[in-house]
């Protein structure tokens, strides 16, 4: 027997049984997961309803994620499965799904940071500015009066800035 969709099946709001008056049709067909892992992207095409195609993720390693504090959306690097609400064998097995919590490569929303307000992040990165002179990037006076106007309302919440230490 296959995946099924359908709701013949189930018990009415009552408690009654239904009648079963037909067998299985195939637009009430369901199919197996994915189980994503993370890995080198391998994706396979499955052929829908109307001719149409589904795209299966069976690997991917990269992903597009968001920064909605600072409306910031970058393409990076999957490193890791941390915590999944449903099923903690999905941690262990490393397999991605939906609402899992992932880590990530930080550096695209360093670098974006570190280019939107011109400061530079994390306390390793600070150690290194230290030992070298200051180097001033070339400006125009037009960037630097908006860097200086995104100065007020930054803040940069120091968890945040524990993790671009670790560079995830």
């Amino acid at each position: 027997m296959g995946i099924s969709r359908d709701s013949q099946h189930k018990r009415r709001l009552t408690g009654g049984k239904k009648p079963h008056h037909h067998n299985k049709r195939k637009h009430e067909m369901g199919r197996q997961m994915a189980m994503t892992k993370i890995g080198g992207k391998r994706i396979r095409t499955v052929r829908c309803r109307g001719g149409n195609k589904k795209f299966r993720a069976l690997r991917l390693d990269t992903g597009n994620f968001s920064w909605g504090s600072e409306v910031c959306t970058r393409k990076t690097r999957i490193l890791d499965v941390v915590y999944n609400a449903s099923n903690n064998e999905l941690v262990r097995t490393k397999t991605l799904v939906k609402n899992a919590i992932v880590q990530i490569d930080a550096t695209p929303f360093r670098q974006w940071y570190e280019a939107h307000y011109g400061v530079v992040v994390g306390k390793k990165r600070k150690k290194e500015t230290e030992d070298k002179p200051d180097e001033e990037k070339k400006q125009s006076q037009s960037v630097q009066k908006k860097i200086a106007g995104r100065q007020d309302g930054r803040v940069l919440d120091p968890n945040i800035n524990s993790q671009f230490d670790t560079g995830r």
